[in-house]
């Protein structure tokens, strides 16, 4: 069942505008008495039926509210080295899909990106409408937040998490799996912080800066992942460990 967000659930009778009425009208060619699923920005989702419809308004009947909820138990924030081309896009796509909370682009010594400006703000606007293409498409119960893009020092002052995971390929001595175990044992892990570095790799002032800020070095396997890999995989292994993937 297609899903589409609204900013409130606020009526039995509500209206779908704009991008959405279109694309229910003209591509998904849905008519009166068709169902579909409407999640708030405050994730609470619905159950509705078009009750009238044409290229610019869906008028919607709310039928049910919805108990089920679709986002992983672990708050987890993806900062990502920034990556060429069309990786990024990439990344953030699969990153949505998979369950992250949001994703904070940043710009580290070694990318091999450099955005600045108006080019940085368009392009974290594109990134924001992949987010939410991936939601809707995966069922969220959110639109992650695509953060504008930052230096390491500003992304590390401005995150709140309480676990912090940087994978490193240099690190030989903690796997993944061990930190996450560590940070269960220390209490319920409701946030996580996972940083990924970009093509060439974080420099060790990152590491550096990362370590004093409460972030833990882990090493992601014996291989050595690429840039648009390396955070997908962390983020599998993260929430199979923490139960999200099934029991």
């Amino acid at each position: 069942m297609h899903r589409f967000f609204v900013p409130q659930l606020y009526n039995e009778t509500m209206t779908i505008e704009g991008v959405d009425a279109r694309h229910i009208s003209k591509v998904l060619r849905m008519q009166p008495g068709a169902q579909l699923q409407l999640v708030s920005d405050d994730g609470v989702s619905a159950l509705a039926e078009i009750t009238a419809i044409d290229s610019e308004c869906v008028t919607v009947h709310c039928l049910e509210k919805l108990a089920e909820s679709h986002e992983p138990a672990v708050r987890l924030i993806l900062a990502q080295g920034l990556a060429k081309g069309e990786k990024m896009e990439f990344i953030i796509q699969k990153a949505v899909e998979m369950g992250a909370y949001s994703v904070v682009p940043v710009a580290m010594e070694h990318s091999v990106v450099r955005l600045d400006g108006a080019k940085a703000a368009k392009k974290v606007e594109r990134w924001q409408k992949i987010a939410e293409s991936a939601a809707k498409q995966s069922k969220r119960d959110i639109i992650p937040e695509v953060q504008p893009v930052q230096t390491m020092s500003q992304m590390l002052a401005a995150n709140d998490c309480a676990r912090k995971i940087i994978a490193y390929e240099c690190e030989d001595k903690k796997s993944l799996k061990a930190a996450l175990k560590e940070a269960q044992a220390k209490g319920a892990l409701t946030d996580l912080l996972l940083i990924i570095g970009p093509e060439g790799g974080i420099s060790e002032a990152e590491l550096d800066a990362a370590r004093a800020a409460g972030a833990v070095p882990v090493s992601l396997g014996r291989r050595i992942l690429r840039a648009e890999t390396a955070g997908l995989v962390a983020i599998s292994a993260i929430f199979y460990e923490t139960g999200d993937l099934g029991d």
